[in-house]
């Protein structure tokens, strides 16, 4: 997994960069967390990203080139 879209509108300029690099990838829902006012944890699901492991540190490269920081996943987890 290289990003973790939590909007659809995020989740939407992940493909357009995925597909403009010519990138094959999967999306699965994945539950995620964040904090409401730093404090309160809550879950949400979201759309994770799933790249060939060859390909994840040039996908990681060009998702955060264009911006795309906030669901970047900076590890290979495995499923």
């Amino acid at each position: 997994m290289v990003y973790i879209a939590g909007r659809l509108s995020e989740g939407k300029r992940v493909e357009q960069v995925l597909a403009e690099n010519a990138v094959d990838y999967a999306v699965d829902v994945e539950p995620f967390e964040n904090r409401v006012l730093g404090i309160l944890r809550v879950e949400y699901e979201g759309v994770g990203f799933y790249v060939v492991s060859d390909q994840a540190d040039f996908c990681r490269r060009i998702l955060r080139d264009a911006g795309l920081v906030q669901g970047l996943v900076e590890d290979d987890h495995e499923a």
